[in-house]
């Protein structure tokens, strides 16, 4: 699958994790687990569910007494559940890229802190990395560059420097073996819709 593609699975196997539901349903729940500024078209969802049904992660049934592809009901089975938890134990560069990150975000309360505090960390340096390179760049190009797009950079750059400070608020608080207070959880499910929003 393409990064995007591994961010619906995991996101279809997360949702469908505690309880089956129909396409209409699911749909609904990826958008708001995805943001609203993925559009998310039937034409994308369904071939991705039929993948999964075909791999043996997902069960496909008509809801009793329904018709139309909406009414059928998703349940994961054994193979689906082992398979979301791979997904939640990965910690490689796609876990923490920027299609990804959001996803497994989302579903942080399945891993363990170790698992957690890796991908933080690694999405930080990731971060990290590409505001260095960036400051760089823009030092060089000031110059050339009119007012405005200088001040798209200048958002740019703001933007990836709170989430540097986000990503090190949890990362203490995961190594401290503290759970994140209710201001820290409101203002991570905040930032994950921005991030989400900016990166699309």
């Amino acid at each position: 699958m393409t990064r995007r593609g591994a961010a619906l699975e995991m996101a279809v196997l997360g949702l469908l994790h505690d309880a089956p539901m129909h396409g209409y349903e699911l749909r609904k729940q990826l958008i708001v687990l995805l943001g609203w500024g993925r559009v998310l078209s039937y034409g994308t969802l369904y071939p991705a569910l039929k993948e999964l049904v075909a791999g043996g992660f997902l069960d496909a049934d008509p809801a009793p007494g329904s018709t139309g592809r909406n009414r059928i009901v998703y349940a994961l089975t054994a193979a689906g559940k082992e398979r979301f938890r791979e997904l939640v134990d990965e910690t490689g560069p796609s876990s923490w890229d920027d299609d990804n990150f959001g996803v497994h975000f989302a579903f942080f309360a399945r891993a363990d802190s170790q698992t957690r505090v890796r991908i933080l960390e690694g999405r930080r340096s990731r971060l990290e990395e590409r505001l260095e390179r960036f400051r760089t760049s823009l030092v060089r190009s000031r110059e050339r560059r009119d007012a405005y797009t200088l001040e798209l950079q200048r958002h740019g750059l703001e933007s990836a420097e709170r989430e540097v400070r986000w990503l090190t608020e949890l990362i203490d608080t995961e190594r401290a073996g503290a759970a994140p207070g209710s201001s820290t959880r409101q203002a991570a499910t905040t930032h994950t819709s921005t991030t989400t929003k900016e990166t699309t």
